[in-house]
This record gives structure tokens, sequence and C-alpha cells, in this order.
């Protein structure tokens, strides 16, 4: 958040540190900076490093992934639900190449991660060094590569350019708009000492705000004139820590609230002025009340496409004003777009209201999609969903995956009031979860629970092995469909076909993972009543544990393409067998 940017880390063990090596001073200036936890998979030329975060005596403490791209969503999931930056450290060549994806989807979302990725000794640049990414002799240029998934990117050429350049790195990371920074560190700057001469700290960097080209006060008369508006808030409002500035500004204007795809937990979804989520997995009441609305404030998005599918008309023909860091995708209002510190400007607005609390006007609520026919032998995504409902504790953070999974969850479980409710919609790489779920329950210690179909956890499910050895409170729930079911179900409906590659040989994963690992608990439900029981269970133990389930592939997911796609399901539909490739629309 904004209080806690600064242009260079404090005084301390940082400074004592300086005639040391390279890689002291950084770790002892991360330790400094409030990081707790360093993600990542180690290798030749970050080696140093990590042995420098081993003689710091676990301040930061260091958790090796099985992955890369784990490894960063790893730092992205602690940042989310800590507010704090997020630090990731890998080695050269392939090891830094994996960090590219999740760095992507940190840019995208705005997540504060500072990556730092070892490089070959400098006298072996551009003489055909193994791994060379400096860019000379036509070897891979590593800082224009990374330079566009970053708010900073900076190669370490001399050991005294170190400190200035994680000041400038980590102020980066931290101010508006948010996201990844990246700091190259060749092996021989990493061992070299510092000089013994006191740094001069950089400038402060600004927080990033641009000057509001709309006065707040003109907004707050915009809403005390509007007798019914509809606020869409976005992840913005969880990173700026804004929730209770949002439920006043909400019971003050008694406006209606809808949250973004990502941003399910930012606002009571039991509370009365709740909506529903916006956009293509989202509830048909938001649609409605957005007609109805006089004005429509966005706060912390800039709604992208998966957040106004489906409204675009309604948008055009509504009032527009935006509270973001960002300007929004959509047109607003000529002086609408707010770009100051999000909670600050809640506040202004909601202070110059009444300070009555109103009711929303009545509105339907977010009811779901009606749930689609059930399948013999196998769970619907709803029946799933509700034993994981049943199950969650009231504190337990939710990181949901792409694919079906990720689309009837955010359709249709609600958040829990004290835990984040996260979804990578920015890159939507599948196995995200995975690592950000384990970063998550590492950093606070809360039950995580991992909701991931089996294509995801074929792609990142091994770093279970990462969430055993550090003994991270994560609940894996597998939803296992034997597919890449929405490839299947998009191929079906828009070519005609699922390709026959998007359709899985059986698979126990339940099996498999109490093979692999026979400590974990492992659970194979059949049942919804099963899956609750074993879900219970799990939140009473102190690691990880997975449930796995399976669930019909030919399920259409609550997901308006496929939706309008698919039309309504006749009255005599009955369901045909999986490899015949055919849909059901529920």
């Amino acid at each position: 958040m904004t209080t806690d940017i600064r242009a260079t880390p404090p005084a301390g063990a940082a400074d004592q540190a300086a005639g040391a090596r390279v890689v002291d001073h950084l770790a002892a200036a991360l330790a400094e900076a409030g990081v707790r936890l360093v993600f990542g998979v180690g290798g030749a030329n970050i080696e140093d490093l990590y042995d420098a975060l081993g003689r710091a005596g676990g301040r930061p403490r260091t958790v090796v992934a099985k992955h890369e791209f784990s490894a960063v969503t790893m730092a992205d999931g602690y940042a989310r639900t800590t507010g704090r930056l997020g630090v990731v450290a890998a080695t050269s060549g392939g090891g830094a190449m994996n960090l590219l994806p999740g760095l992507a989807e940190a840019y995208a979302s705005r997540v504060p991660v500072l990556a730092l990725v070892g490089q070959p000794p400098t006298a072996l640049d551009g003489l055909g060094a193994f791994q060379d990414s400096s860019g000379r002799a036509g070897s891979l240029d590593a800082h224009r590569l990374f330079a566009p998934v970053s708010r900073f990117c900076a190669r370490v050429e001399r050991p005294d350019d170190l400190p200035r350049l994680l000041a400038e790195a980590m102020a980066a990371a931290r101010s508006h708009p948010r996201g990844p920074a990246v700091l190259l560190l060749p092996k021989d700057v990493q061992q070299a000492a510092l000089s013994p001469v006191r740094q001069t700290p950089p400038p402060a960097r600004a927080p990033g705000y641009r000057t509001p080209p709309m006065r707040p006060d003109r907004a707050a008369e915009r809403l005390r004139g509007a007798a019914r508006v509809l606020v869409i808030a976005g992840e913005g409002v969880a990173a700026a820590g804004a929730k209770q500035e949002l439920a006043e500004l909400t019971a003050r204007s008694g406006a209606w609230v809808a949250v973004t795809p990502d941003a399910k937990d930012v606002f009571d979804n039991a509370d009365q002025h709740f909506a529903g989520v916006a956009g293509v997995m989202g509830h048909p009441n938001v649609l409605d009340c957005l007609r109805r609305a006089e004005l429509c404030l966005l706060v912390g998005t800039r709604l992208p496409v998966l957040a106004r599918g489906g409204l675009e008309s309604a948008l055009a023909a509504t009032p527009v004003i935006c509270i973001d860091p960002e300007p929004p995708f959509v047109p607003c209002l000529p002086d609408g777009h707010l770009s100051g510190d999000l909670r600050d400007t809640l506040r202004h607005l909601a202070d110059r209201l009444p300070a009555d609390v109103r009711p929303a006007p009545g509105h339907a609520g977010p009811v779901p999609l009606a749930p689609p026919p059930p399948a013999a032998g196998r769970l619907s995504h709803t029946e799933a969903l509700a034993a994981v409902a049943d199950a969650l504790p009231p504190d337990a953070h939710v990181f949901v995956d792409a694919g079906n999974t990720g689309a009837s969850a955010i359709h249709r479980l609600p958040a829990t009031r004290g835990g984040r409710f996260v979804v990578a919609v920015g890159m939507g790489g599948m196995g995200y979860t995975f690592g950000a779920g384990i970063g998550a329950a590492l950093a606070t210690g809360q039950r995580t629970y991992v909701l991931a179909g089996d294509g995801s956890f074929f792609m990142h499910g091994m770093e279970v092995h990462t969430a055993l050895e550090y003994g991270a409170p994560v609940t894996f729930v597998i939803l296992n469909n034997n597919a890449h079911a929405m490839c299947a179900t998009r191929e079906q409906l828009f070519l005609g076909a699922s390709h026959p590659a998007s359709l899985f040989l059986p698979s126990d994963i339940a099996a498999g993972a109490a093979g692999l690992f026979p400590t974990l608990a492992v659970t194979r439900a059949a049942t919804g009543p099963q899956l609750r029981q074993a879900l219970l269970r799990g939140n009473t133990a102190g690691g990880p544990v997975l449930v796995a389930v399976d669930v019909d592939p030919a399920e259409i997911p609550p997901f308006l393409p496929f939706q309008t796609a698919a039309g309504p399901v006749p009255a005599d539909h009955e369901e045909t067998d999986h490899e015949r490739c055919t849909v059901h629309a529920g």
C-alpha cells in the first residue's frame, strides 16, 4: 500500500553489511524491508544469494519450489494476502525463462513482486557462457526479455550499484501501477564486496498517481444526485486495503455493489447491497441493476472484457466514474477519472454523503444460473462447490484456477468474510493456484483452499510436495473431469466437435498422490457429503490435504459465450457418453 512505500530500505543491518558481499547486503535489505519469505529454485548463478539468506538466520526464510513459475505465483499469493512485497529468486537460463509467465500475471494484475535473477559472470558475457543472456555477440538479451513484464528492470553491472538499484526496484514494484520489478544479478557481482562508503539513497519515488482530472467533490455531487447507483468493485479495493471504505460508501449511498471476477472478496456477499459478479462469469442481476442505474461507479478496476462482457450496451447508456490509478477501458464522463489514493478518495466521497444508512433499491440479488442436470456417477460443479461452501472456514483464503472449475467457482461459491478470494485473470495461466495458495498459506498461517481441475493439476500439481515440505495449511480440491474440458466445450460449441486431444484417459489423482506422498492426507470423494466430510477433516489438519472428486466433463460452465451458444436444455435431454464428446447446458 502507498503508506509502506520507501525510497530505500531503512538504515540498519544493510548499511552494516557494506564491505561484505553484495548478496549479504541484499539479504539484509530484504529483511529490513519486512520481507519474511523468499520463494524460488536454486542454481549455480543464484546460489550465492541463497547462501547469504541461509547465513542470515532465516530472515527472510527461503521456500524452494518445484518450478520457477510456481515460485513466482507463491510470491504473488504472498503479496495478495499480506499487502507486502513478494520476492522470488531464480538462476539463469531455463530457470529465468520459467519466471516469465508468472511475472506476466503479476504485471497484468498489478501485484508487487521483486524477481532476483542470477546471470553468468560478466567476464564471460558474449563469449559463449552457458546460459549467457547478456545480449552480447548474438546471445539472448535478458533485459529486453524481462522489461515488458516488469515496471522496472535493471542489470546490476557493478557491486556498488546494488543498493541504489534495489531501492529503485522495490519502490517501483509498490508504486502505482504496482507490478513486478526485476534485478539481473551476474554471479561475480553477487560475490563481490561492497564499498564501505555509505550509499547515497535515490530521491523518493512518487506513488505514481496522476493529478485527478475530476475533483472528488464533483463526484460526490453526482453520487448525491443519483437515486440508483451501481458500484462495480475490483481487485484494487483489496490491494489498497479499502474494503471498509467501500462498505461505508455503499451504506451511505444506498448503491448496489457488483464485483469483478477477481474481486469477489472485496464486499460482503451476503449484504443486501450485493448484486453479484459482473461480466462473463457473472449474475444476470448485475445487468438488470446497471440498466436501472443513473450512475455507475468503478472502484479499483479498469473493467476489462471479462468483467464487462454482456454489459457493454448498458454501460454505454450510463454515466461512468472511475476510481483507479489507471484510466478505465470503457468511456467515462469527461471529468470522470479519479486517480488519487483509492482509500482516501472513498473516504472523501463517503464524508460528503449523509451519514444515514440507506438500503439498496430492490433487486433480485446474485441468483446463480440453474444447475445442470446430474450425470451418472459424477458430481456436477454445483454439487461439489456446495460442499466446499459448507466446509470453508470463515477466514479461509480461496484460490481458484482457470477453466470450468474457475468459471463455476466465480459464479457459485461465496467468498469467505475473513480471507481472500483470488482468481488470476491477468493472464489466466493454468496451475497458478498451486504456488499462489502455498505462498498465501505460509505467509498468513490461514487455511487456504486451492480449487483446480485435473488439467491444472497435471501442469503444476507437484507443488503439493512443496506444501508437504513446509507444512503449509493448504487444502487442494481437485475436480477431475479427465479433460481440458473448457477447451473441449469450446470445440464442441464453436467447431462442431471436441478434439480428441482435449479428452484424457481416466486418471485416479487421489491414488497417485497417495502413492507419491505417503504422509499426505488424501481422499477420493464420490458424493457431496463425502466431499464435505473430507474437507471438514482437512480443516483440522496442521498441514496440507488433497481431496479429489470426479465431475462431469460435459457440463457447460456458467460462462456467457458458452451459455449463449448452447441455448436452453431440452426438457427430454439425456446425458450421453463422455467418449461421444457431447455437452449439455446448465
